[in-house]
C-alpha cells in the first residue's frame, strides 16, 4: 500500500462517485444510500463520524470492543454509544439539527452490540504484552475488531464497512486501512477508506462530546493502555 494515500479524499471521491451513479439512474439529487456497517470504539470517536456519514449511508453501528478489559468500563462505554445514537435518531425524527453539521438528508442509525469477549483480546495480545502503545499489539487488536466487523458485514449483506478508529490521532490510519482492505478482500465486502481525523474531524468530535455531555475515557480500553496512561501522569 502507498503510505502517501489520502484516505479522506478517497472517501469523498467514493461518495461523489456513488451519488453520480444514482443520478445516472434517474434519481436526481438522491444521495448514496448504501448500507454501511460501522465499527465503533466509543461514543466520542463515533460522534463526528456519525454526524458526517449519516448524510450518505444507512448506518448500522457495530459495537465490538473485547479490548476493554473491565466489565464496568465496557458497560459505561456501550451505554454512552447507545445514548448518542438515540439522540441522533431523535434529531432525524424531529428534523432538529441546531448546532449540527447535518441536513434533512440525515438518516436514522441502527446499532448492534457485539459479544463482550475479553479473552479473545488476551489471546490476540499474547506475547505482545510489553509492546509499546501504537505497536504490534495494537495492530493485532485492530485486526481482531475489524475481522469481526468484516465477517458480519458479509453475512448480513452490507455494501461496505469501516471503523471510527481512524479519528484518533493516536491510531495508525495507514495500518487500519491496510488491515481493513485486506479483510474486505477476504470476506468479499468493500472496505470504506477513511482518515476521519482530517478536516478537523477530531476537533469536531471534542465539540460534539461537550455538546452531548459524553463520557470521554482517558485510555484506549485495554489494561496495557490503562497502565501506560497511569505511568505517564
Amino acid at each position: 500500500m502507498d503510505r502517501n494515500r489520502n484516505y479522506g479524499k478517497e472517501l469523498d471521491k467514493i461518495i461523489a462517485k456513488w451519488k453520480e451513479a444514482d443520478e445516472a439512474e434517474g434519481e436526481i439529487g438522491k444521495m448514496p444510500g448504501r448500507k454501511l456497517l460501522l465499527h465503533s470504539c466509543c461514543a466520542p470517536c463515533s460522534s463526528y463520524v456519525l454526524e458526517y456519514l449519516r448524510e450518505y449511508f444507512h448506518i448500522t453501528v457495530f459495537y465490538y470492543n473485547p479490548n476493554i478489559t473491565e466489565d464496568e468500563e465496557y458497560r459505561k462505554r456501550v451505554e454512552e454509544q447507545k445514548r448518542l445514537i438515540e439522540e441522533y435518531n431523535r434529531q432525524v425524527e424531529e428534523a432538529d439539527f441546531k448546532d449540527m453539521h447535518s441536513t434533512v438528508n440525515a438518516r436514522r442509525i441502527e446499532v448492534i452490540e457485539g459479544d463482550y469477549e475479553p479473552d479473545c483480546f488476551y489471546g490476540a495480545a499474547k506475547g505482545l504484552e510489553k509492546c509499546p502503545e501504537g505497536g504490534e499489539r495494537c495492530f493485532k487488536c485492530y485486526g481482531l475488531r475489524l475481522e469481526k466487523t468484516a465477517k458480519l458485514a458479509a453475512e448480513q449483506g452490507f455494501d461496505c464497512f469501516t471503523t471510527t478508529l481512524t479519528i484518533s490521532p493516536l491510531k495508525n490510519a495507514y495500518k487500519l486501512n491496510e488491515i481493513g482492505e485486506g479483510l474486505g478482500e477476504k470476506y468479499g465486502v468493500f472496505f470504506l477508506p477513511s482518515d476521519f481525523k482530517k478536516k478537523d474531524g477530531y476537533k469536531r468530535s471534542i465539540e460534539l462530546s461537550k455538546q452531548f455531555g459524553l463520557y470521554r475515557q482517558n485510555y484506549c480500553g485495554c489494561i496495557y493502555s490503562k497502565l501506560n496512561g497511569e505511568l505517564v501522569k
